[in-house]
């Protein structure tokens, strides 16, 4: 709970300790033994008016204020009158009174407000934590140093530095340098993402590794982080059809209601049908029961609670009428990399050439890659079951996009891609498995190959058979990878 709602917490615990001790005193007849009748009615209803203030003094006010703003019909209103109303009929002396029952009907519904409230904060805080790309500042360079400046004050065309562990502040074209990026929390891809001079970026991503010069393209307010943003804020303004008709029902039904309880306490005794007492109190009975707060309430905070919740799992939702929209899906279209499968590379094959020993080409892979935060690396060097001795590396350069070269034991070794053997002058042949393969030469000679690949994910094929049993007709996976990986992931 936040400050805002421990304080209501309280005040209605107070409210309700007060409340129990008042109904207490009343039923055990004190109060009529030190104040004889009718004072103990009236000393009564000064009690009980207590924790009615304490626990609804701001529902007063708030209906003060919309009445003066001419939107009166509202569920504040509704409890005003018919609070206040329980407690009015102790001005007539042939009823009962309710006095006790117009401060209950008050603390239950502040309690279920507070309820409300809580779930609302819930969500926000999960929308909150999903939305934890925002930059801080973007880096400028000013007279030969780094400035850090709003990302509001960045114009088109100005040049901002990224260095390793920040985020990109707003999207635009590398100017100077290479790095990796990482766009899991816009993309969900988690393999991070080569970019050189001349690649576009987007803002939001995390650089991870070299220092980037960017010349911004577009200014903060239009960059992708800041749309994302705005689209997440502003999900509640786009409302279902339910809520709207909710909204439009409540508009229509709440006048109904107010007039109807009106007719009810003064029609029937101007009609001779009946005492004022009785009729008022049945007019203040029909508010309170037809008050549409749990209506209202529940339809909007259903749909605003499911946007908090999908984005705890992080999935954003545009809006609540998008969220409805899924119980009419018939087709689901999935990313391949990171949705369907784990994201992360596995050594599945070691190739190595004729008089190679495999375990060899790994151990000067695993070495060679000692220095390099890359994905694909590091899987080489979880494969590798020996201690990788930093001693034994000397030179180890990283070849943007391409690959690795490095020293090891004074035998040169390459690492990477068919675009490093052929850079290199190295002979290389393909691999007939499904996979990123990983080429290795030492000293000139082609030594074999690493066959890397990623794992489909442990609950995918369970995911699609619970989405086809909800009554989605197709499944169908989208991905930029080569066709017969695709395939090997969809059977």
């Amino acid at each position: 709970m936040n400050k805002k709602q421990k304080k209501w917490l309280r005040r209605i615990l107070v409210a309700l300790a007060l409340f129990f001790a008042v109904m207490a005193v009343d039923k055990i007849g004190i109060l009529a033994a030190v104040f004889g009748e009718p004072g103990a009615l009236y000393a009564s209803f000064a009690l009980y008016l207590i924790p009615y203030l304490i626990a609804g003094h701001d529902v007063l006010l708030k209906a003060w204020r919309n009445i003066r703003r001419g939107e009166a019909f509202d569920e504040s209103f509704l409890m005003t009158v018919a609070t206040i109303g329980a407690f009015a009929m102790v001005f007539f002396p042939d009823t009962d009174p309710h006095m006790a029952e117009g401060a209950a009907v008050m603390l239950f519904y502040q309690v279920g407000e507070l309820f409300q409230s809580y779930a609302v904060g819930k969500s926000r805080k999960s929308i909150a934590a999903m939305m934890d790309i925002a930059p801080d500042y973007a880096n400028i360079e000013r007279d030969g140093a780094l400035a850090q400046v709003d990302p509001d004050e960045v114009r088109i065309g100005d040049v901002i530095v990224v260095k390793p562990g920040e985020r990109v502040p707003i999207d635009g074209i590398v100017v100077e340098g290479t790095s990796q990026l990482d766009t899991a929390a816009l993309t969900g891809e988690s393999v991070p993402r080569h970019v050189e001079e001349g690649a576009e970026v987007i803002s939001g991503c995390i650089n991870m590794t070299g220092v980037l010069r960017v010349r911004t393209t577009k200014l903060f307010g239009a960059s992708t982080v800041s749309r994302i943003l705005e689209l997440v804020e502003n999900a509640s303004e786009k409302k279902a059809r339910t809520e709207n008709f909710i909204t439009r029902f409540a508009r229509v039904y709440t006048p109904i209601v107010t007039f109807a309880a009106l007719a009810i306490a003064i029609v029937p005794p101007l009609l001779g049908m009946g005492a004022w007492s009785d009729w008022i109190l049945r007019g203040l009975t029909f508010l309170v029961v037809s008050c549409p707060c749990a209506l209202v309430i529940s339809v909007p905070l259903s749909f605003f609670g499911g946007i908090g919740g999908a984005s705890k799992l992080g999935i954003l939702v545009k809006g609540s009428n998008y969220l409805e929209a899924l119980s009419e899906v018939d087709t689901v279209v999935f990313d391949k990399t990171g949705t369907l499968t784990n994201g992360t590379f596995n050594v599945v094959a070691i190739h190595a050439q004729d008089g190679v020993d495999p375990d060899y080409v790994l151990s000067m892979a695993a070495h060679a890659e000692a220095f390099s935060d890359h994905p694909i690396a590091i899987s080489v060097k979880e494969a590798y079951s020996g201690t990788i001795d930093q001693a034994r590396i000397a030179q180890a350069t990283e070849e943007s996009g391409h690959g690795v070269s490095a020293k090891v034991d004074e035998h040169v070794v390459l690492v990477g891609n068919d675009r490093l053997m052929s850079a290199h002058g190295n002979d290389w042949h393909d691999c007939e498995l499904t996979g990123t393969i990983l080429h290795v030469a030492i000293d000139g000679s082609y030594a074999g190959h690493i066959v890397i690949a990623d794992v489909v994910k442990d609950d995918a094929e369970q995911a699609i058979r619970e989405l086809h049993a909800a009554g989605v007709e197709r499944c169908v996976m989208l991905t930029g990878d080569r066709e017969e990986v695709a395939r090997t992931v969809a059977t």
